[in-house]
């Protein structure tokens, strides 16, 4: 990573943002806008348009959005194949609940359709009037009120219905399959008989069975994973982001239901879970930091200056840790306590090479790894921090700063656009970690260009965090200032420009980086000319940007000029910043 100099000296450009903060690099806003918006739903009317400034892809249906939905599937099937809400609903589960195959299959080979599924025409049998009959289960004889049979016709007892039905339920969502009881038969149980013959938990059980093999049955539809919701999304394939957020504000990724990962890719995302949650890590710690025992083998890590180890009881053998040899044949004429000839000289005949080439891999390896995950856990415990602010400042501090400023609170959702775009610029940040481990080494230029887009949206969402979270409060305490309008477009402009940054970075990841050319610069893909001022380059890396002495403004005579206090793109012609009002130098 770049340091926090290069980071936030607006000045320090190359050939890389003369294409990408050149203002053609994107035509629409990052699809993740909409992130927690429950808490902007509450905040105001008219505050939609905050929301999303890109159509979804997706449609969250509520637990009564499915059960309509499924209860007007049945009736289609109902009324166009003039069979029983029982029948329909046994037809539907064998397809999956689509209602397209359902009408395919059964038109082409009802017979077939019957068969598969369990629905018997019982038209032909023909129960007795009256009298007794035995129950195939418990062979007791019961009355006919008291005797019970799916459209085979096979009789069983209302008891041994019960506890059979009752049994399947209890052991999963297999009692939506459920056959008559007679091995060689296959004509199916469906839901009449259940709520015949059943208890009320029985029969909430068994709907709510029913009503989530809607969704999981269904390749459009999945649950949201978060804990204790009941929605569920249905998304529609083609195109955009896998990125769906459900009405209790998680964000997830709908291909793989982690949580939401753009730009990242889903294999990307699985091997570093898989990678954070393994034992690797552990051993790679244990080889790097410790040595075997030369007695009785087991790890031992170092915490003294000295190099006199003594193994734990029962083993107690004392050794050296350069050359592991036993202690007793060491002393001043090996180089005292805090050196060893010994090793020394083994080393420089190679004896050593292959334990020590493992051991700085390890390291090395353990090193890389800690650097990527402690920035990945970092930025996802600010994001936590930042999502509390949030409803914090919609429940608490809006009210407040209303009072204070005298200004509506619907002139104030601003403030709330700024933190909601803090929390979702945390998010991609987080996960441009885990694609920056996974990045190929050898690939230096893609790398540059990786660390470079990167450092600068750092730059940026740092800035907007601590003007969202440190300068605002100096506005909760005190009462209605002039400066305050400042604020607001000092606010407004650094979300504006933090969202750019982060656009651009989200579309060069997902793009693979292919701006890189061989020479590890990013291809122009506009014809406009250099900088006025003129940019130093070097092959591969950054160049120094335009000479200071050139002005305090980044300047480009076709396309504009940029803000040194916002870095916002301005128009050529414009005298002071359109996004902060700095005057242009």
């Amino acid at each position: 990573m770049d340091s926090e100099d290069d980071m936030h000296d607006a000045n320090d450009v190359d050939s890389y943002e003369e294409y990408y903060f050149s203002g053609d690099a994107m035509d629409s806003d990052m699809e993740d806008d909409d992130a927690v918006f429950e808490y902007l739903d509450n905040a105001s009317d008219g505050s939609d348009d905050v929301v999303s400034r890109q159509q979804k892809n997706y449609t969250i249906l509520k637990e009564d959005d499915i059960s309509q939905r499924q209860e007007d599937d049945i009736t289609t099937i109902c009324s166009v194949l003039s069979i029983s809400r029982d029948s329909a609903c046994m037809l539907l589960r064998r397809y999956n609940w689509n209602v397209t195959n359902v009408h395919e299959y059964w038109f082409a080979n009802e017979d077939e359709v019957r068969k598969a599924v369990g629905l018997m025409d019982n038209t032909n049998i023909k129960p007795p009037k009256s009298g007794e009959l035995h129950c195939g289960i418990c062979f007791e004889s019961y009355p006919l009120d008291n005797i019970s049979s799916a459209a085979c016709g096979h009789p069983f007892c209302n008891t041994c219905w019960t506890a059979y039905i009752s049994t399947s339920i209890n052991d999963g969502p297999g009692c939506l399959t459920l056959r008559c009881p007679i091995p060689s038969c296959g004509a199916a149980v469906g839901v009449d008989m259940v709520n015949m013959l059943t208890s009320e938990e029985d029969k909430k059980k068994y709907r709510r069975y029913l009503l989530r093999s809607y969704i999981e049955d269904s390749k459009k539809t999945k649950w949201c994973p978060a804990p204790g919701c009941d929605c569920a999304i249905e998304f529609e394939m083609g195109g955009g982001s896998y990125d769906v957020t459900c009405y209790c504000s998680y964000s997830f990724c709908w291909n793989c239901t982690e949580e939401a990962h753009r730009p990242v890719d889903c294999e990307t995302v699985s091997k570093w879970i898989m990678k954070n949650s393994a034992e690797s890590e552990n051993m790679n710690w244990i080889l790097a930091n410790s040595k075997p025992c030369p007695k009785c083998k087991r790890p031992i890590e170092k915490n003294q200056g000295c190099m006199h180890m003594t193994c734990n009881p029962p083993c107690k053998y004392e050794f050296c840790w350069l050359c592991l040899g036993q202690w007793s044949d060491h002393g001043e004429r090996t180089g005292g306590f805090y050196a060893c000839n010994r090793y020394e000289s083994a080393k420089q005949e190679g004896a050593y090479d292959e334990s020590e080439r493992r051991r700085e891999m390890a390291k090395n390896s353990l090193e890389r790894y800690t650097h990527y995950y402690e920035r990945w856990a970092t930025n996802q415990s600010s994001r936590q921090k930042a999502l509390a602010d949030l409803q914090q400042m919609q429940t608490v501090h809006l009210a407040k700063l209303s009072a204070k400023q005298c200004q509506p609170e619907t002139n104030l959702k601003f403030i709330l656009e700024a933190w909601l775009q803090i929390v979702e610029c945390r998010r991609v940040l987080k996960w441009t970690y885990a694609y920056g481990y996974y990045l190929p080494e050898q690939e230096q230029a893609k790398r540059q260009f990786f660390e470079y887009l990167q450092g600068e949206a750092e730059a940026g969402l740092e800035r907007l965090h601590q003007c969202a979270e440190k300068e605002l409060h100096t506005y909760l305490e005190l009462s209605a200032s002039d400066d305050f309008n400042n604020f607001r477009t000092k606010l407004a402009g650094l979300t504006t420009v933090t969202r750019n940054y982060f656009e651009n970075l989200v579309n060069a990841l997902e793009n693979g980086l292919s701006d890189v050319d061989a020479h590890g610069a990013a291809s122009s893909k506009t014809s406009t000319s250099k900088n006025a001022a003129g940019t130093s380059k070097s092959k591969g890396g950054k160049g120094k940007g335009p000479t200071k002495g050139a002005g305090s403004t980044r300047t480009d005579d076709l396309t504009g000029w940029s803000c040194d206090q916002c870095t916002y793109m301005n128009s050529k012609n414009a005298t002071s910043c359109q996004m902060c009002h700095t005057a242009r130098s």
